[in-house]
């Protein structure tokens, strides 16, 4: 197996966003709002310098080095989701039974008439994340971009149907755009 000898990952610091590294967990607040990270299961250790975080440790194998450019990779979008956040659109789609949609509370999504089921679907929404409904579109924010992924997820595979061919009843919710601020970074054609 390979090794390296020393290794470190440096990731700069945007100027209006405020770092706190407690051990191995890092804090980033910005003007987006806060995303607090655990990377205790990580064998890497974490400092600031000279307005950049410092990832490094010595004796790497392949697979420690792999996810030491995870670890930046993960640095890099919470300053991104601080400084600009994430939105993640989605587009509720139906052929016959109009499908409704509500936010129930701060962490559920109710979704009504479902295939023309007469008991809500209940989707979770993750800490942190915000979602509204505007006509036939779900819209989710949030400055984590692991939660509001996970949260357009949890929507998505809610309406899931099962026992139908897909290519016949594609009722559902789908993720068509998603946004770092203002920027596209992917769309469904």
């Amino acid at each position: 197996m390979v090794k390296v000898d020393y290794s470190e990952k440096l990731v700069t610091i945007p100027a209006d966003v405020s770092v706190n590294i407690e051990g191995k967990i890092i804090t980033a607040t910005g003007p987006k709002g806060t995303v607090k990270k655990d990377f205790t299961a990580a064998p890497f250790k974490f400092e600031i310098v000279d307005n950049t975080v410092k990832i490094s440790k010595n004796n790497l194998n392949k697979r420690e080095l792999a996810i030491l450019g995870t670890i930046a990779s993960h640095i890099k979008n919470m300053f991104t989701g601080v400084t600009k956040g994430y939105t993640y659109k989605m587009k509720i789609v139906y052929a016959h039974f109009p499908i409704a949609v509500k936010v129930a509370g701060a962490d559920k999504l109710q979704i009504e008439n479902f295939g023309g089921e007469r008991y809500p679907r209940i989707a979770r929404i993750l800490k942190g994340v915000t979602v509204r409904v505007e006509g036939d579109d779900l819209i989710i924010t949030g400055a984590d971009k692991e939660a509001v992924s996970q949260t357009a997820a949890n929507i998505q595979q809610t309406c899931r149907i099962k026992d139908k061919d897909p290519r016949v009843f594609m009722d559902g919710i789908y993720v068509y755009q998603k946004l770092e601020g203002d920027e596209i970074f992917w769309k469904l054609i």
